[in-house]
């Protein structure tokens, strides 16, 4: 299906403000940082929170064409590059799983130097001198066509002097304002040994949590459409770009945004309208889908799905006290 995408087809960005609300009641419960908790901030209209930050919404974006029952693409998704990592023959991550997807130790750190070798002679001729965005860009598409939307910094020295960087094209992020602490709490119980050692797992331990309510919740999008075309790519690899990252966000919305457990939030209307340029709205999901089969045929010839081995040991940290910490946090990095 060819849609049309000539409305958006001159414009520096496409912005989306997703008014969304909580799905049952009025409490929602924000991301929270180690030694920071609820990210609060003062504007010009009161107190506002962040929601969900722009690395954990880039992991969140990613999801929406993985099928974690099969640990592959889902069929509408199936022909975009990524690769693929095994270890003893299983299954074990994936480019659009890791947060940092083709950066992944899993990746470049391994005994396994194959792919570490291939994807440096395809950048190869990068080491000095400006770095030739066309290049970097015609590799990532390649190998991992979402760190052309994610993001991604090849951080190793031997790519390129560690050099290789590429921002988000699309990037998002949820604000509410007007927000007011919910006080709330309860108890582990230990109908057992009610008064034994907690330190240990045993006995009552009661706690306390602060969820929030708001006057607004909204989902903050940014499609840099001239980012997109400035890779290089021609119209083919753009429009496959712009069509991946607009199903990737109609499918955010149609599906769940349950962020935690008592973070579960809805679009406060289905018609999704861009605040920039006005007058374009988020086509729905079946008729992405029917134009984003054709455009991934379309550049089948410029992608592959790579299998990387990593049988290494997996060695625990020597100091696991910043791991323990980051585990209480809902933001995933990226």
């Amino acid at each position: 299906m060819n849609l049309d995408l000539a409305s958006i087809a001159n414009v520096p960005r496409l912005l989306f403000e997703v008014p969304l609300r909580p799905l049952q009641g009025q409490r929602f419960q924000p991301t929270g940082f180690p030694g920071l908790g609820a990210a609060t901030f003062q504007t010009a209209s009161g107190q506002s929170l962040l929601v969900e930050s722009a690395q954990s919404m880039a992991n969140r974006l990613e999801l929406t064409v993985w099928d974690a029952a099969n640990n592959d693409l889902t069929p509408t998704a199936s022909g975009l590059s990524h690769v693929r990592v095994l270890r003893h023959d299983a299954f074990l991550t994936d480019t659009v799983l890791e947060a940092h997807r083709l950066n992944s130790p899993y990746l470049l750190e391994g005994r396994d130097k194959s792919f570490f070798e291939t994807l440096k002679a395809d950048l190869g001729g990068l080491e000095a001198g400006p770095i030739d965005r066309k290049k970097l860009a015609t590799t990532l598409l390649k190998f991992d066509v979402g760190s052309l939307l994610h993001g991604v910094f090849l951080a190793k020295k031997e790519l390129a002097g560690g050099r290789l960087r590429v921002a988000r094209a699309l990037s998002a992020f949820i604000e509410a304002d007007g927000v007011r602490v919910a006080a709330s709490g309860g108890v582990k119980n230990d109908h057992v040994n009610p008064s034994g050692d907690t330190k240990a797992g045993f006995g009552n331990v009661p706690f306390a949590r602060d969820e929030f309510t708001a006057d607004r919740i909204t989902l903050y999008v940014n499609l840099d459409l001239g980012q997109i075309r400035g890779y290089g790519l021609g119209a083919d690899a753009e429009r496959l770009l712009v069509l991946l990252a607009l199903y990737k966000l109609r499918a955010l919305l149609d599906g769940s945004l349950r962020l935690r457990t008592a973070c579960d939030l809805e679009p406060a209307s289905d018609r999704v309208e861009a605040r920039r340029p006005t007058g374009f709205v988020l086509p729905d999901a079946a008729t992405l889908a029917n134009a984003l089969r054709p455009a991934i045929e379309a550049c089948a010839h410029l992608m592959t799905v790579t299998e990387v081995r990593y049988d290494d040991e997996l060695k625990k940290s020597k100091d696991t006290s910043d791991a323990d910490d980051d585990a209480g946090s809902d933001d995933n990095g990226d």
